[in-house]
């Protein structure tokens, strides 16, 4: 098979992507959005995420450009190829699309979503599913149609050697990883300031249920959950995504001989778009029964995302043996391990945060002697569910490594590539797994709208079940995008190893070194540091939403007793203003610190930086995913009539640490698997600079 035809495949795959979206979208909004007063509450919804984007998008426009000209001169000084600055543009562009495409049709689905609800809960979970689907075959779609244009273009069009090829694409995963950063935080701490805001005030000193149309925070806290969860979770996949296969099209070049090559750095791109189809498939077989509980809920999801896996990975086998040759069997074992990782990861994942298993329930338990036992039960669950993806991902590393290794047992770099493949094989089907994540925050949405509407409680229970099992899985994308995050860090730390050799620089891996010791102890402290930016980034813009509904409920006559209504827009005002200014450090830290590590310590100083930013981020990433994620599911849990119900004191315990947990789960978490990636672009496209300038 071709080269040429592979690619075209692969492209055609990206089409077929793009296309299910929008007849999925299509079918979405064909659903009817229920009554006036839903309809009314839907777009205030989508006006206020609509107008934050926009806002978010100039200041992201302005560092781009910056990027672009600092680009473009290194370019001019030969340090790099004009291409590269295009590149980074495109990255960062379609990283951005992504996001505000799923965030777009998730706004449009909720009131949908809840009307749906109305007539059962099957309705409802298809409507949000189909929301969801159009999210990640978006992002996946938009991925490989990048992918597979810059390749045709630098390949077929400008005739270029396949390193140079794959060392231009490289910068377009630093461009996706650029913009989903941004993203991830500004929508991060955008939703968890609205959040707190309105469950500390609204539910805990007021009294009032959760999305209640009388707290001026509700509408900001909607608002929050599709810029921060949606959006920004789509442009934070994305990067996972493409940087997963870029890094394995890099090592590819340098694992294999000439004759080779070029079909190692298209292995990745077709597995991509063998994904797509298995994850299409896959999403056929999710539906329930209309009085499913959690776990047959739970279980309807994975029986779509197991039958895409399983699809996935019987398809990869005929791939590498028509690709590469059956004497690399061993190539398809190091995929296969990264695939049974991914499900691995996301049952350890459902096993520490759904209330379904004893974990999260041993936690609402806490909450009958306070808060302080409740908080101390998330931080201990959060730290032992660390455990099982360490182990998990560690038997992947080790048998892709030497499964990839059977053919070559002297080639450590195809080593190395078959753990990058692995990467790719547990995101090959991001499409399903992406559409059972985006879907939670639109039944999050479903809920909140039938409260605010005023909707039979019957809808509200459902909603409230779907919302539930959308935490769970929220909390599964996560631990598939930190695992991924590991496995690629590792590649791409691979890659700027090689990058720093390409241009005549050295790296003194010696534990002696004390350039490399140090650039340990400096990434291991990155993650903590990066956390503590954003964790603080959103106490202080929840302290203002704080004080905005505090003083509504004070001076506004009437709007406690509901006859008067509250000034959303004020709240919705804020926290666009404070995670716009509250976004900028903690972007500027990734950015700068391998260029800064770089020119202080040298090539050996990055090195070490990126194994320790890896390690630690990868590990305090899980934590703090997996604690959030229980202490919401445990007060959820509570909320359906556990320990007391709502209004109960094991309920306010438990709101207290759903509210901790909230910048955990949703900001910090999973904005540091975007972290370890950008360290390691960044340090890649600045090889050349830091190999020839160094103090010491």
């Amino acid at each position: 098979m071709s080269e040429y035809l592979l690619i075209t495949i692969s492209a055609a795959s990206a089409v077929l992507a793009l296309l299910f979206a929008y007849l999925k979208s299509r079918q979405v909004l064909k659903a009817p959005e229920g009554t006036p007063l839903m309809q009314k509450i839907s777009l205030a919804v989508r006006t206020g995420a609509l107008a934050y984007l926009k806002r978010q998008y100039r200041v992201v426009i302005v560092f781009f450009t910056a990027m672009f000209v600092i680009l473009f001169i290194l370019a001019i000084c030969g340090l790099l190829t004009y291409f590269v600055p295009f590149a980074f543009i495109t990255g960062g562009f379609f990283s951005g699309l992504s996001g505000f495409v799923g965030m777009s049709i998730a706004t449009r689905a909720n009131a949908r979503t809840a009307d749906a609800a109305r007539h059962g809960l099957d309705k409802g979970l298809r409507v949000a599913f189909s929301a969801g689907n159009v999210m990640g075959f978006t992002v996946v779609g938009l991925g490989l149609l990048d992918i597979t244009l810059w390749y045709i273009l630098l390949k077929f069009v400008f005739k270029m050697e396949i390193g140079d090829v794959a060392a231009v694409m490289i910068t377009f995963g630093m461009g996706a990883s650029s913009m989903a950063l941004f993203a991830r935080v500004g929508g991060g701490i955008f939703t968890k300031a609205a959040d707190i805001g309105a469950d500390l005030v609204g539910k805990v000193e007021a009294g009032i249920p959760e999305d209640d149309i009388r707290n001026p925070a509700v509408i900001a806290d909607n608002v929050g959950d599709n810029v921060g969860d949606v959006a920004g979770m789509g442009a934070d996949l994305y990067e996972s995504y493409v940087g997963s296969i870029l890094s394995t099209c890099a090592l590819g070049v340098v694992a294999f001989g000439s004759g080779l090559s070029i079909r190692a750095v298209a292995l990745p791109i077709v597995l991509a778009g063998i994904g797509v189809i298995a994850s299409m498939i896959g999403s056929l077989f999710v539906h329930t029964k209309e009085d499913a509980n959690q776990r047959t809920l739970l279980n309807s999801l994975r029986r779509g995302t197991n039958s895409s896996a399983i699809i996935g990975a019987v398809a990869s086998f005929f791939a590498v043996w028509g690709i590469l040759g059956i004497e690399y069997y061993g190539i398809w074992l190091a995929i296969l391990a990264g695939l049974i990782g991914g499900v691995l990861i996301g049952l350890s994942t459902e096993l520490f945060t759904s209330d379904t298993y004893k974990p999260t329930r041993k936690l609402a338990e806490s909450s009958e002697t306070g808060t302080a036992t409740i908080m101390i039960g998330g931080i201990g669950l959060g730290m032992a569910s660390t455990i099982l993806p360490i182990i998990i991902v560690g038997a992947a590393v080790i048998v892709a490594y030497f499964c990839s290794g059977i053919s070559d047992p002297g080639n450590g770099t195809l080593g190395l590539y078959g753990i990058s493949l692995a990467a790719v094989g547990m995101l090959s089907t991001l499409g399903i797994t992406l559409s059972t994540d985006a879907y939670g925050p639109v039944a999050d949405n479903a809920g909140g709208i039938a409260q605010m509407a005023s909707l039979d409680s019957e809808v509200r229970t459902r909603t409230d079940a779907l919302d539930s099992l959308g935490n769970t899985t929220a909390a599964t994308g996560k631990g598939f995008a930190i695992g991924s995050a590991a496995l690629t860090a590792l590649a791409l730390i691979a890659n700027f190893v090689e990058k720093i050799d390409v241009a005549g620089g050295s790296i003194d891996l010696s534990i002696m070194n004390p350039a490399l010791l140090v650039g340990v102890l400096v990434g291991a402290c990155l993650p903590f540091v990066f956390s503590a930016l954003t964790i603080q980034a959103v106490g202080r813009a929840a302290q203002s939403i704080v004080q905005e509904v505090r003083r509504q409920f004070r001076e506004i006559k009437g709007l406690i007793e509901g006859k008067a209504d509250p000034d959303y827009a004020t709240c919705v005002d804020l926290c666009t203003k404070a995670s716009l200014k509250e976004m900028i450090l903690p972007a500027a830290t990734a950015i700068l610190s391998p260029i800064i590590v770089g020119l202080l310590l040298g090539a050996s100083g990055v090195a070490g930086m990126l194994c320790g930013a890896t390690v630690t981020g990868f590990i305090l990433a899980i934590f703090m995913s997996n604690a959030g994620g229980a202490w919401d599911n445990a007060k959820k849990y509570i909320e359906s009539g556990a320990h007391g119900g709502k209004h109960s004191e094991s309920h306010k315990a438990a709101v207290v640490g759903d509210t901790v947990g909230d910048p955990l789960k949703d900001t910090a978490g999973p904005s540091i698997n975007i972290l370890i990636k950008l360290l390691s672009m960044v340090s890649i496209v600045f090889a050349a600079l830091i190999a020839g300038v160094h103090l010491i």
